[in-house]
């Protein structure tokens, strides 16, 4: 009868435990995982990287000191770092924010998100891809790249006392041939912005657009 019991309990037991185990990963001072194709729920690590495969589909991916990659056609529903870059795969998507403290984050194309893409240092790169909710910065350059689509504008913040650049150099936002920026352009510090002769972009705050034709800017 004792045995029967304990059978009964494992049978209930292991079957709980396993789901948690392949719904959420939680790792410190190492890589966070998830193949290509595989289902997982919330992926977070400590003083590591998180990579999600192709076509695998997670939660919310997050690490502090560290970098997050989505793999090509994966699919998250948000996407946060303190100290590290963001890298989402040709025809990704993600349905709420992406956003790092210090550090890049670039779209390949066809790469969708929904929310708002940001940081306080580093570039965003857009190649024709996707941002529903706007994007902002404060010392990082915002390339908004040939046929790719922004809604909810761009905000260039004006730095604050926490927030530095190494350097004196302006930050420079391009808005590439073909692209669109729906909602205001607003910069509360100094930039340089420039936008293709076949751009199409909201109103202008704080800067003067300079026009430029052919694929990219000559410096």
């Amino acid at each position: 009868m004792r045995r029967h019991l304990l059978a009964i309990a494992l049978a209930l037991t292991l079957p709980v435990v396993a789901q948690a185990s392949d719904n959420d990963i939680d790792k410190v001072n190492g890589t966070a995982r998830v193949d290509a194709g595989q289902h997982a729920g919330n992926i977070s690590t400590v003083n590591g990287a998180v990579r999600v495969g192709d076509n695998a589909t997670v939660q919310k991916a997050s690490t502090v000191n560290g970098s997050i990659d989505l793999g090509d056609h994966s699919q998250a529903s948000a996407v946060d770092t303190v100290n590290g870059g963001v890298n989402l795969g040709s025809g990704s998507r993600v349905a709420g924010t992406v956003s790092t403290t210090n550090g890049g984050i670039h779209l390949e194309k066809g790469a969708d998100v929904a929310g708002k893409v940001g940081n306080v240092n580093g570039s965003i790169n857009l190649d024709a891809a996707h941002v529903g909710g706007g994007l902002q910065t404060t010392n990082g350059d915002v390339i908004v790249g040939a046929n790719s689509r922004v809604e909810g504008g761009i905000l260039v913040d004006k730095p604050g006392g926490w927030s530095w650049s190494s350097n004196n150099r302006l930050p420079r936002v391009v808005i590439g041939p073909h692209a669109v920026v729906q909602g205001t352009l607003e910069f509360r510090r100094e930039v340089v912005l420039q936008v293709s002769d076949s751009a199409q972009i909201g109103a202008v705050k704080g800067a003067t657009p300079v026009k430029f034709s052919g694929d990219a800017p000559k410096d």
